[in-house]
C-alpha cells in the first residue's frame, strides 16, 4: 500500500493544475482534506470536446478540472476511508461497457495518450435531506439510489450527445421549502433540483424501474424531487463510442484533495429558492428566487387598484399572478383569447380593453420563443387580423400571430380543437389565457356589466376552457376586472356577493388562475412583466433548462424590447381607435379604456409596471 503522505504528495501536484472549485464544502462523510469526485478518462483527441460538453452541461457534469492520468489514477484506490470493496472503474470500448476494474494499472501504456476529467461530487442529497429534517429512506438492494435516463437532451458538443440522467428522492410535500433551503446552503445552485413533480414530465415512464441503482419508494404525500446526476457522464461516454475510455463505477466515489473550502452560503434574497405548485394534473412545482417573487407580488398589488369602484378587491387571491406566470414560463405553446362585444349597437361591438393586453402578452411570449396563437369570434376575425397586422407595422408586435376561430358546440369538438387528432395525450397547447373575454354565466348566456345579454355576438370559446380542465397538461389563466370575464368562475361566489349585478353576470367557467386587475389590459401587461422577471432569475432559469445548456443571456435584450412600453401601448390604442373600437364604459372612440384616459392613467400604469420589472423603482 502506498503511504498516505506519498499519496498526498502525488495528488497535490495533480490538483494544482485544476481550476479552483467554487462550491466545495466540508461534509461529515468526507475524509479530512479530501473531497468526493468521479472521473472520466478519454483519449487526448477528445479532451477539448468533452471539456466543452461539460461546460455546456454544468448541472450534471460539474467539472473541477483535467489532468494527466498517471498523476492521480494509480493512487486513488489506496486512499483511506474509501469503500474499496467495490470496483472503482468501468471500461468502455466503442461505447459499450466491457469490464469493471479495481484499478487501471494494467492500462498504463494506453493512459499515456489519455486525459482524466474530475467531476465534483461534493454535494450530498442525503446530507441535505438530513439537514432539512427528512428521515433518510434507503433504496431497496444495494445502496445506490435510483437514477433515470430522461427524455431531456443534453446540449450536444461534437460527438457527445446523450440524455440527461437524473436521480430522485421522495420528499413529503410539507418539507419541500425546507429541503430547498438546505440544498442551497450545502451546494449553492449545484444543489438545487431540476424537477419537482410528475416523472412523466421528464419522460420517465416507470419511476419504480430506475436505469441505475435501486428505487427509493414514494409514499402517499410524497413528491418526487429530481437532481442532475453525474451518471450522465456514462451516457456521454457511451454516445461517443471511443475505442477506449474509463469512468468511475456508479456508487463508488473516488477522493481527491480539497483545493479550496468555502464557508456556508449567505442566503441573500436573490439566492434563496422558493417552491410553488403550478399544476395538480400532472403534479408540477416550480422554483424561483425570493427576490423575483417579491417583484411579482408588487406587480400584483399595482394592478389591483379599483379605478371604477367595482369592488374587485373582494375578488383578489394572493399569488394568482405569480402562479399563472410560472405556469406560462414552463409552457411551450400558448393560446390567447380576447374580445368583449359590450357595444352591441355599434360595429364593431368590441371594446378597447382586452386586445392591447392580449397582444402585449403575445409579444413577450414570442420573445421567449413560445408558440403563440389567438382564438377569437368568427365575426371578429377580420378585425383582429387587422389589429395584428397594424401592430406589426408599427412595431408593437415583431411577428405574425396565427388567429383561429372556434364555433363547435360539443365537448368532442372542443377536444378536437385542443388536441392533435383529438387525442388528449397530444394537446396542441399547454396553456390557455383569456384577457377580457366574455364569459358564460350559469344560465348559458353572456352578459355585459349592465346585464344586457350579448350571447348572439359570442362564440362558445368557453367550451375550450372547460375541455382543458379534463386534459392533463393544459393549464389556464383568466384575466378580468368585473367578474363576467372568461375564467372568473374561480371567484364567482365573491362576484355574486360583491359585484353589481353579480348574481346575473358572474362567469361560471373557471380558469386554473384568476388574475384580477382594475383594467384587464393591466393584467396582460403584468403577465408579460412577470415572465420577464422569471426568465431573468438565475434560479428559475436553471430550473427551466434542467441545468443543461447555456444560460440564456442572449435573450435579455430582445426581452426588454418585447416588454410593454408607454410608446407601444399608445400605438396599440391608436390602432384600435383607427378601427372604430370604443371605450368599454363611455362608448367613446378615443384614447381611453374603460372610460379612463390613456394619458395620465394608463400610461402611468404601464410605466410603473416596467419600472418594477426592470428594477428602476
Amino acid at each position: 500500500m502506498v503511504p498516505f503522505s506519498l499519496l498526498r504528495s502525488h495528488l497535490s501536484s495533480a490538483i494544482r493544475s485544476l481550476p479552483k472549485a467554487a462550491h466545495i464544502r466540508n461534509t461529515s462523510s468526507m475524509t479530512e482534506g479530501l473531497q468526493p469526485a468521479s472521473v472520466v478518462v478519454l483519449p487526448r483527441s477528445l479532451a477539448a470536446d468533452f471539456e466543452s460538453f461539460c461546460q455546456a452541461n454544468h448541472g450534471p457534469l460539474p467539472l473541477l478540472g483535467r489532468c494527466e492520468p498517471e498523476k492521480v489514477l494509480p493512487h486513488l484506490s489506496t486512499v483511506p476511508g474509501i469503500r474499496t470493496a467495490c470496483p472503482q472503474f468501468q471500461k468502455y470500448e466503442f461505447g459499450a461497457c466491457t469490464g469493471i476494474l479495481a484499478s487501471l494499472e494494467e492500462y498504463s501504456e494506453q493512459l499515456e495518450d489519455m486525459v482524466t476529467f474530475i467531476l465534483d461530487c461534493s454535494f450530498s442529497i442525503d446530507e441535505a435531506l438530513e439537514q432539512a429534517g427528512i428521515p433518510r429512506r434507503d433504496p431497496a438492494g444495494p445502496s445506490l439510489a435510483g437514477a433515470y435516463k430522461t427524455a431531456v437532451p443534453c446540449a450536444a458538443i461534437a460527438g457527445f450527445c446523450c440524455p440527461l440522467v437524473a436521480t430522485m428522492r421522495p420528499v413529503p410535500k410539507d418539507k419541500l421549502e425546507r429541503l430547498l433551503q438546505a440544498t442551497h446552503s450545502l451546494g449553492g445552485q449545484q444543489g438545487q433540483p431540476i424537477h419537482i413533480g410528475d416523472p412523466g414530465l421528464l419522460g420517465i415512464k416507470a419511476i419504480s424501474k430506475p436505469d441505475y441503482g435501486n428505487y427509493v419508494e414514494c409514499r402517499p404525500g410524497d413528491v418526487p424531487v429530481f437532481w442532475p446526476s453525474k451518471l450522465t457522464s456514462l451516457e456521454a461516454v457511451s454516445s461517443y463510442k471511443a475505442p477506449l475510455a474509463f469512468t468511475s463505477t456508479p456508487g463508488c466515489t473516488v477522493m481527491i484533495l480539497k483545493d479550496t473550502v468555502s464557508p456556508a452560503s449567505c442566503l441573500t434574497p436573490e439566492m434563496v429558492p422558493e417552491v410553488h405548485a403550478i399544476s395538480k394534473d400532472p403534479l408540477h412545482y416550480s422554483i424561483v428566487s425570493t427576490t423575483a417573487v417579491q417583484k411579482i407580488r408588487k406587480l400584483e398589488s399595482i394592478i389591483a387598484i379599483d379605478p371604477g369602484n367595482r369592488g374587485i378587491g373582494h375578488l383578489l387571491r394572493k399569488d394568482e399572478l405569480l402562479q399563472a406566470a410560472l405556469s406560462l414560463s414552463h409552457a411551450h405553446s400558448v393560446l390567447v383569447t380576447t374580445g368583449f362585444p359590450t357595444h352591441f349597437n355599434h360595429e364593431p361591438p368590441e371594446e378597447t380593453d382586452g386586445p392591447p393586453g392580449a397582444i402585449a402578452l403575445a409579444a413577450f411570449l414570442q420573445a421567449l420563443g413560445k408558440e403563440t396563437s389567438m382564438v377569437v369570434d368568427q365575426r371578429a376575425l377580420n378585425l383582429h387580423t387587422k389589429l395584428v397586422e397594424d401592430a406589426i407595422k408599427q412595431g408593437v408586435l415583431k411577428t405574425q400571430i396565427p388567429i383561429l376561430t372556434y364555433q363547435g358546440g360539443s365537448a368532442e369538438d372542443a377536444q378536437a380543437f385542443l388536441c392533435k387528432d383529438g387525442d388528449p395525450k397530444s394537446p396542441r397547447f399547454d396553456h390557455l389565457v383569456a384577457i377580457e373575454r366574455a364569459g358564460r354565466a350559469a344560465d348559458g348566456n353572456y352578459y355585459n356589466a349592465r346585464k344586457m345579454n350579448i350571447k348572439h355576438l359570442v362564440d362558445p370559446i368557453d367550451d375550450i376552457f372547460l375541455a382543458a380542465q379534463k386534459i392533463p397538461g393544459i393549464s389556464s389563466t383568466g384575466v378580468g376586472d368585473g367578474g363576467n370575464e372568461l375564467g372568473m368562475g374561480k371567484v364567482k361566489e365573491a362576484v355574486k356577493e360583491y359585484i353589481r349585478n353579480g348574481d346575473v353576470i358572474a362567469c361560471d367557467v373557471e380558469a386554473d388562475f384568476a388574475v384580477i386587475a382594475g383594467v384587464s389590459n393591466w393584467g396582460g401587461y403584468a403577465l408579460a412583466c412577470a415572465l420577464y422577471i422569471l426568465n431573468s432569475c438565475d434560479i428559475h432559469e436553471r430550473y427551466l433548462r434542467k441545468a443543461i445548456g447555456p444560460f440564456r443571456v442572449a435573450g435579455e435584450q430582445s426581452w426588454t424590447q418585447a416588454l410593454p412600453s408607454v410608446t407601444k401601448e399608445e400605438k396599440m390604442l391608436g390602432i384600435l381607435v383607427q378601427n372604430q373600437v370604443r371605450s368599454g364604459v363611455s362608448g367613446v372612440v378615443g384614447m381611453e379604456v374603460d372610460g379612463l384616459p390613456f394619458y395620465g392613467v394608463h400610461d402611468e400604469m404601464v410605466q410603473k409596471l416596467v419600472d418594477v420589472t426592470t428594477g428602476h423603482m
